[in-house]
């Protein structure tokens, strides 16, 4: 039977680009919201974000080529090569047939959308750019880093709004399973700090409207009042066992089991009871062979808003029954944001690194609890922890939901 693992990350958020970087601030407790930047704001209800400051598309792409790509696409590029030179992976003609490509994003290139619409009402249609097309529809983040990497192997992306950098992952640990390729770059990427992009989220009353940008994402906290948009890209390379091992690399993690399930119940709610988050994680330890109480730990979906929270919880506690006292859960969106469908990439990569070096990030701005989230949220600071098993949870608008099964690596 064949076995995937995790040989390199790439990880851009709002805590900086670079993995490192990112999970040096997360460890220790570090947020990276602050006001918007990026946009005049004065006629937005909501004034804050997870933007990313300090990232140059110039050090990963050449200068005439980014008028041609999305800001979401930059950032899967960018993290796709950061996670390939991580795990030392050299793509060429012996083996690019064999290297695949699985990067989801739930909206694509807004800014860019945003830009030609304006030109169209202001100059007419026929000032849209040639690039427009090209540059926004969701499926371009793959079809660009298999471009600017050379993989040729399956190639694909999901929309699966929030869920959307799960699902990558999890297919992308599938597709390896069926033996239709031996590594795959997967994860998913986002940007959409932009003025629909927030009047559109706030207009839903989706974000919090906490004035202090380090305090306002508040994931399980009792004065949650709702999500912080961020940004950036989290992308992984989930290989084949063997292959890794004949090359020598770094083995992270290995995915175990990958659970998919549906609400059908809302297009923005989540179903009261968590029973489709819940049927997707227990589908994740089934494929996995294992029993709830072996989880150490879960990277939450925990977005801090009042409903995601208490029901996510609720969904665990039905899971996992009296063990889910014993386990640890924390939400890293406290720190960076809600990435939307680059969040599921960025907080596996998170699980990866967590298993790897044996400590839980935290659950920061947890300092009010709720009596309907009446978990372990590892509250504020990292903890050491050896974690043997652990799942990564994302639920998405239109009642995706997702789940993986990562356990330590072990011969």
């Amino acid at each position: 039977m064949r076995r995937v693992v995790i040989t390199g990350v790439g990880l851009i958020t709002a805590l900086g680009t670079g993995t490192e970087k990112t999970w040096k601030s997360l460890l220790d407790g570090d947020c990276g919201i602050n006001t918007i930047e990026s946009f005049d704001t004065s006629d937005q209800s909501v004034h804050i974000a997870g933007e990313v400051r300090d990232f140059n598309p110039e050090d990963y792409i050449q200068k005439k080529e980014l008028k041609k790509l999305g800001r979401f696409s930059q950032f899967a590029i960018a993290a796709s090569k950061m996670a390939l030179d991580d795990a030392k992976l050299d793509i060429n003609e012996s083996n690019a047939t064999r290297v695949g490509v699985i990067i989801g994003s739930g909206i694509g290139a807004l800014e860019v959308i945003e830009t030609e619409i304006g030109k169209m009402i202001e100059k007419g249609p026929k000032r849209i750019s040639p690039f427009y097309i090209p540059a926004v529809i969701t499926n371009m983040a793959s079809g660009n880093v298999s471009i600017y990497t050379g993989a040729k192997g399956p190639n694909k992306a999901i929309v699966t709004a929030c869920a959307s950098g799960t699902h990558s992952i999890g297919d992308a640990f599938q597709t390896i399973l069926l033996g239709k390729a031996d590594a795959i770059i997967a994860g998913g990427s986002e940007a959409t700090i932009t003025r629909s992009g927030i009047g559109g989220f706030a207009s839903i009353k989706a974000l919090s409207n906490n004035p202090d940008p380090k305090k306002a994402s508040r994931p399980f906290s009792a004065d949650r009042d709702g999500f912080v948009m961020g940004e950036g890209a989290g992308i992984l390379i989930v290989e084949e066992l063997e292959h890794a091992l004949k090359r020598g690399a770094k083995i992270y993690a290995e995915i175990v089991g990958y659970g998919e399930t549906g609400d059908a119940y809302h297009m923005t709610a989540p179903e009261e009871s968590g029973n489709g988050a819940a049927r997707a994680m227990q589908m994740a330890m089934e494929q996995g062979n294992i029993n709830p109480n072996e989880v150490d730990y879960i990277n939450a979906h925990g977005t801090s808003t009042p409903l995601n929270d208490k029901i996510e919880t609720r969904a665990i506690k039905t899971v996992f029954g009296d063990h889910a006292k014993e386990l640890a859960v924390s939400s890293t969106k406290g720190a960076v944001g809600h990435l939307l469908g680059g969040a599921g990439g960025v907080e596996a990569g998170f699980l990866a690194l967590a298993i790897h070096e044996g400590v839980m990030p935290p659950t920061v701005n947890y300092d009010n609890p709720d009596p309907d989230c009446d978990l372990y949220y590892v509250p504020n600071k990292s903890e050491k922890k050896e974690i043997r098993y652990g799942l990564s949870n994302t639920l998405g608008f239109g009642g995706h939901n997702a789940s993986l099964l990562v356990r330590k690596y072990e011969e």
